[in-house]
């Protein structure tokens, strides 16, 4: 959410960033309501002042001056309950215009519609090329025993699989190294709830937005969460931190559910976009410093791209363009790593920076150096996301005759085995 103040300081600033996000909000309504609702309770506060004025006078009155007080104070009373009511019938549309407000874009993220103008930054690694016919993670699975998608969708419907024997234990390798490395960096482990309330959604940023892709469970005010994000970020809402406590760092593996609501027949074969999922998030909860968080943003980023070159997969940084960003990101990078059945890069990161965004919403805060309470900065970014990254993996590291090397620092998550074999 964004400070009211900075909004009527500035307006155009926000009528551009939403603009810039294709994100609709009516900006003119909002300061419409905020003048209706200041000037409301500045009525409100003289109306109490002159009903206290005329109550500590009327003791000291003559009978007849005594009624004239009386009737005005019951006047005053009742101008004071419409006034209450009018201002509680603007707060809510008041609350809702706040929440659709985005947060602008950071002036060095790149201007453009969708994923298609997110402008690449750099690479790493070189990408593979076959001697023989490669064949897509699919192909490779079924053929191994290791991935079962017609079971999935027979017993869940689209979207859905198995994985079994090797690829189950590749899955959860991938996931426990990540999750090691995190770890030896100094981030604190957590497992997390999964079942979120409305307005940890809220908090966080996901709702209004988001609720399309949310799998929702009306009947008990609870929400599927779609990543760690949310619960590990909405840890301290609503509390007061020290800023020694600062930086908070901290790492989760959760499962994920995503409805994947618009998808229709968009990536559709194999565990590229599928309703479940297994990640491993990386949450910075940090001072209200601009030039911190960018480098938190830079810290996060590189934890992920650590990841992927010690599994030795060739990968891309994008730098997502305004029309890709969320509400409430000020700047996300994009890790692309190269899968050969889609013949070029495929999404499996996204580090985020919010500034006080979401702490403004979660009234999360510290107090600072000077004894002043102010909202903290949150972060967040993917460590790792499986199976998704099993699609690099298997295409990648497949040989000629359909079986699949295991990265070398995965190994010691398999119990030292080196390949994924057809059993005979």
């Amino acid at each position: 959410m964004i400070d009211i103040k900075l909004i009527r300081e500035n307006p155009q600033y926000y009528r551009d960033g939403a603009k810039a996000k294709k994100i609709a909000v009516d900006i003119d309504r909002l300061l419409e309501i905020d003048s209706q609702l200041a000037a409301g309770k500045k009525t409100l506060q003289d109306l109490v002042t002159e009903k206290n004025r005329i109550g500590k006078d009327i003791p000291k009155l003559a009978p007849d001056q005594k009624k004239e007080a009386l009737a005005k104070l019951s006047g005053i009373k009742e101008q004071e309950a419409a006034l209450n009511e009018k201002l509680k019938s603007l707060q809510p549309e008041f609350d809702t215009l706040m929440c659709q407000v985005p947060q602008p874009a950071s002036g060095d993220v790149p201007f453009g519609e969708d994923d298609t103008q997110n402008v690449q930054l750099r690479t790493w690694g070189t990408v593979r090329s076959f001697d023989f016919e490669p064949k897509d993670h699919v192909e490779l699975g079924t053929a191994l025993d290791i991935i079962d998608i017609e079971r999935g969708v027979k017993l869940a419907g689209t979207r859905n699989y198995f994985l079994k024997g090797d690829g189950a234990l590749l899955h959860w390798a991938v996931l426990r190294f990540a999750m090691d490395h995190m770890i030896a960096k100094g981030y604190v482990p957590m497992a997390v709830p999964l079942l979120m309330r409305d307005e940890v959604m809220m908090g966080t940023g996901y709702f209004p937005g988001s609720e399309e892709q949310t799998y929702q469970m009306e009947r008990d005010g609870l929400n599927l969460a779609g990543t760690a994000e949310v619960p590990v970020t909405a840890y301290h809402s609503g509390e007061l931190l020290s800023e020694e406590q600062l930086p908070i760092k901290s790492v989760a593996m959760s499962t994920c559910f995503r409805r994947e609501a618009g998808a229709a027949g968009k990536d559709t074969r194999g565990l590229y976009r599928i309703h479940q999922f297994d990640k491993i998030e990386q949450v910075i909860i940090g001072e209200n410093d601009e030039a911190k968080s960018i480098a938190y943003h830079q810290e996060i980023l590189k934890n992920s791209e650590e990841v992927l070159q010690a599994l030795e997969l060739p990968y891309r940084i994008v730098n997502v363009c305004t029309g890709d960003l969320g509400r409430g990101q000020v700047q996300k990078f994009d890790i692309e790593t190269w899968m050969p059945s889609r013949k070029g890069y495929g999404e499996t990161h996204s580090a985020s920076r919010f500034y006080e965004f979401q702490a403004r919403r979660m009234n999360l805060r510290y107090k600072n150096a000077a004894g002043k309470n102010v909202f903290c900065h949150t972060l967040n970014n993917t460590v790792i996301a499986s199976p998704r990254i099993l699609i690099p993996i298997l295409e990648l590291y497949q040989n000629a005759d359909g079986s699949v090397t295991i990265p070398q620092v995965l190994r010691p998550y398999m119990y030292g085995k080196t390949k994924i074999e057809l059993k005979s």
